[in-house]
């Protein structure tokens, strides 16, 4: 099991990227528009910078659902690998069984 903070500080940078997602798409947007002026689009740059670092997507870590564990996550089941063997195991997720050949 991971340390609670860092759970809960994971899903606050979860809350900040959704809050600041469309204000960050429309500035990106006229940073990479060759059409603007040069100062536009350095007035968005700065804008952009200013903004919370932590309400970037890229630094939302993917984390087990159930542990919280931070290495090793299934994207698709949003779980670590040790507890989607458990569970996978037990017959819990739907569809997924054990390979034998």
């Amino acid at each position: 099991m991971s340390r609670v903070a860092a759970i809960y500080k994971n899903n606050q940078r979860k809350k900040l990227a959704a809050k600041y997602a469309d204000k960050r798409e429309a500035l990106r947007e006229i940073v990479s528009d060759l059409k603007k002026s040069p100062a536009d689009r350095i007035a968005a740059a700065q804008k952009l910078a200013e903004l919370p670092r932590n309400s970037s997507k890229t630094r939302i870590r993917n984390r087990c659902a159930v542990t919280g564990r931070p290495r090793g996550t299934l994207r698709k089941f949003g779980l670590g690998r040790n507890k989607f063997r458990d569970l996978a195991l037990e017959g819990q997720i739907p569809g997924v069984r054990k390979s034998s050949w």
